[in-house]
């Protein structure tokens, strides 16, 4: 008798949860950050067999928990919807997203996301950079010039849906940039800077009005760095010299060619990129595509 009661409970309860209406909860990690910001948002709801998120930006996912990035600034409004058959119930939640603080931007690749960092100090090159990025200009172009151990460049224009083995590099705008040489700005890892022609056509180092490269940079020692002061006459700062030591670079263009940037994330992606198979003009044999964003 008494197992038969049990049964019966239990059969009860099973039909009272088949029974139950979906209830849409959730949670947030953050509700209001700076641009970049990844939040995790964390499923609490009942009764649902399937779900939609809804970010605020125009995309959606259907996994149960899940996080999403905000690369722009605004307030959001974020939706869960709660499935079950034909019933639904929606919980909606704003999350406020600032702007970042430093000028950002960020390099989408076949091989993962490079973030950086645009200087205020060299605002010429900040701006035009900004501006070239805005209007989609460096979308669809090829890293076109990689060196392991050195750095890899993109930014011609003519890269775009080139043909292989095509000679690329000579590009532009239709410009140049005014050279900006700021001592605290430097060639370590990382940095990023402009390409230019030569100075035997380019005797005001003017820069490209759109290439740029990306240092990858190799070890550097100090014995290097004195020879570097000693033909180019200046002195690193204590910093900067500690900075090469640790993460290396390429000091040797310091003072000739306008850094204007630096990679904050995604140094492992510049490596991938520097190390592909490339021909003898240094072209990756399989293109290496580029879309640029700034996060604002």
């Amino acid at each position: 008798m008494r197992q038969t009661i049990l049964i019966i409970f239990a059969l009860s309860i099973a039909g009272f949860a088949s029974g139950m209406k979906p209830m849409a909860k959730f949670t947030m990690s953050v509700q209001h950050a700076e641009a970049p910001a990844t939040v995790q948002f964390t499923n609490l709801s009942t009764g649902a067999d399937t779900y939609l998120w809804e970010f605020g930006d125009g995309t959606q996912s259907t996994d149960t928990t899940t996080s999403h990035r905000y690369t722009h600034a605004g307030k959001y409004d974020v939706k869960l919807t709660a499935i079950k058959g034909k019933q639904t119930n929606t919980m909606t939640q704003s999350i406020i997203i600032d702007p970042p603080a430093k000028c950002l931007i960020e390099i989408t690749t076949d091989f993962g996301v490079i973030m950086a960092e645009l200087y205020d100090a060299t605002p010429q090159h900040r701006d035009n950079f900004l501006k070239l990025a805005g209007e989609g200009y460096y979308d669809g172009t090829l890293f076109h010039r990689v060196i392991d151990g050195f750095m890899i460049q993109g930014g011609d224009p003519n890269s775009k849906n080139a043909a292989a083995g095509v000679p690329l590099g000579s590009g532009g705008p239709g410009y140049q940039v005014p050279g900006e040489f700021v001592d605290s700005l430097v060639h370590i890892r990382g940095a990023i800077a402009a390409a230019r022609t030569g100075d035997n056509v380019n005797p005001e180092r003017k820069s490209s009005g759109s290439q740029f490269y990306i240092v990858q940079g190799s070890p550097v020692d100090a014995g290097m760095l004195d020879g570097i002061e000693k033909r180019k006459g200046f002195k690193y700062t204590p910093e900067q010299r500690a900075a090469y030591l640790e993460h290396g670079g390429t000091p040797f263009l310091d003072r000739d060619y306008s850094v204007y940037g630096k990679v904050i994330s995604g140094f492992e992606v510049v490596d991938q990129i520097a190390r592909v198979p490339k021909d003898a003009r240094d072209r990756p044999k399989s293109d290496v595509k580029m879309t640029i964003k700034v996060i604002r």
